[in-house]
């Protein structure tokens, strides 16, 4: 019988992951994954929550249960990797490198010494000979965030959820009695909650207050606390007064300024063509020609031609900002991606 361990974070899409592996006759072991404990002012980090949830669920289904405890490494992989790509002024994403490095790393080497032949999670994608494909239900398909992830780590990996819908999931999940049938998914951070990026920050970043500059004018228009928490394409949060609004169209860390313009068709907006670096493909590199690419969750496919390591697009994108993710795609399959350069 194939062994296989089920990272349960305590939500229903692993609930249901580990229900319906039992089904299938797997033997199966939940596993919580201690990634992060630490409250924020005025927050409980919800942990003890989501671990007495998953194990709930364990001991419905009848399966054993253990606690992986990654906190430190998580700490050192993703949560500092994040504060640092914001203090450089870049816009980074910590549920990609949580699986290139945690989930898809850490869980799947510890599984394996503790006797699994395979892990399992509550992902929406699908995987066929270690090659990663989209799921079923587009607007929940995360093979964006998976895009890191190694061909060999994917084919010891199961994703039962690749074929369903959230409806769906939540319907099967209440059928089979399970108590995080509706549970609400989790926002925010991927490892705080409901706290926002501004507030997880400001905890370890000094807020050095700076101008806030027209672009076209090169007046002062506004003050901010730090130019750390703004991003590329912003709108919201700039307490900039009266007219048109104003959108955030760059920033210079060294200076300390927020650039800002009312006008929607900016350059600085748009991109035609895209720079990547630490670019990781899941399996064999394609190589160049057309591809269609995701420039962030959610974001519709767009094509582009990939000529080394530069995305040449046929429709402008707006606020690509260094740091964050392009993903690409061949059809169905999730190839791989890079990082805004």
């Amino acid at each position: 019988m194939t062994k296989v361990y089920v990272g349960m974070s305590g939500g229903v899409d692993s609930s249901l992951t580990a229900a319906l592996l039992v089904e299938q006759g797997y033997d199966v072991t939940g596993v919580y994954m201690k990634n992060w404990t630490q409250d924020m002012p005025g927050l409980r980090c919800p942990w003890a929550d989501d671990l007495a949830d998953a194990k709930r669920v364990a001991v419905h289904l009848g399966i054993d249960f253990e606690v992986f405890d990654f906190e430190n490494e998580y700490k050192h992989k993703v949560v500092d990797y994040m504060i640092a790509e914001y203090r450089a002024g870049r816009t980074p994403n910590p549920d990609i490198m949580c699986n290139q490095e945690v989930k898809f790393k850490l869980f799947l080497e510890a599984a394996l010494e503790h006797g699994a032949d395979m892990i399992a999670t509550g992902h929406y994608a699908s995987t066929q000979d270690g090659k990663l494909l989209q799921a079923a239900d587009a607007n929940k398909d995360q093979t964006y965030f998976l895009y890191r992830v190694r061909g060999e780590a994917l084919s010891k990996t199961l994703f039962p959820l690749g074929g369903y819908t959230k409806p769906q999931v939540r319907q099967m999940a209440e059928e089979r009695g399970l108590t995080t049938a509706a549970k609400p998914d989790s926002q925010g951070i991927c490892f705080v909650g409901q706290i926002g990026i501004r507030d997880f920050l400001s905890q370890y970043v000094e807020q050095v207050p700076g101008d806030i500059i027209d672009k076209q004018t090169g007046k002062k228009v506004g003050h901010h606390d730090g130019a750390i928490f703004y991003t590329l394409g912003q709108r919201h949060g700039l307490d900039v007064g009266g007219g048109l609004p104003y959108y955030v169209v760059g920033k210079d860390m060294d200076k300390n300024e927020v650039y800002v313009s009312r006008d929607l068709g900016d350059d600085s907006l748009w991109k035609h063509d895209i720079e990547l670096h630490s670019i990781h493909w899941i399996n064999d590199a394609p190589g160049d020609g057309e591809y269609d690419i995701r420039v962030r969750h959610r974001a519709p496919l767009v094509c582009a031609k990939l000529v080394g390591d530069t995305l040449h697009l046929d429709e402008p994108q707006r606020a690509v900002a260094a740091g964050q993710s392009i993903v690409i795609y061949s059809g169905q399959e999730c190839l791989g991606g890079g990082i805004v350069a």
